[in-house]
């Protein structure tokens, strides 16, 4: 059963970029040795413009608008270089309590359960490969302009 297509479970207002769909893939969240200097690169170079910028989940990020792709960026050095800058790709979700509990019944590793941060959900999961995954739901509370990032009427 496809779970790509409007659920008329959830409301319409729950739905981001005016799209039935309920999966977007969102962004790749970067680590930054200096983020000032990674911000004026994305900037000079792809005419990136910051969307939001403030702290979330005890670090300062910032989100980045490069077209219609996005980009994370913590404001911490790469931790390992084998992933080298890479932290995570971002998937928006339409439904996160749903897609949780299905993961959970098909036996996918799923180590820590929803967190709640400023009234944003989201969990972490290990892909194929070990590609860490954040899936997300954005919350009602956020501010403008991070609403806006998302896809929702500011």
């Amino acid at each position: 059963m496809s779970h790509a297509a409007t659920d008329p479970t959830y409301p319409p207002e729950r739905y981001p970029y005016g799209r039935p769909e309920r999966y977007h893939l969102h962004h790749v969240h970067m680590f930054a040795s200096d983020v000032d200097a990674t911000i004026a690169f994305y900037q000079r170079w792809f005419d990136a413009h910051v969307a939001w910028d403030g702290g979330y989940a005890g670090a300062r990020n910032v989100f980045l608008k490069i077209g219609l792709g996005a980009m994370h960026l913590y404001d911490q050095a790469p931790r390992d270089l084998g992933r080298n800058a890479v932290h995570h790709l971002g998937i928006q979700v339409v439904g996160l309590e749903d897609l949780y509990a299905r993961m959970e019944q098909a036996g996918l590793d799923l180590r820590n359960p929803i967190r709640v941060t400023g009234g944003s959900k989201y969990f972490m999961l290990a892909a194929p490969d070990n590609v860490l995954l954040e899936l997300f739901e954005p919350g009602a509370g956020r501010e403008p302009e991070a609403r806006a990032y998302y896809g929702f009427d500011a």
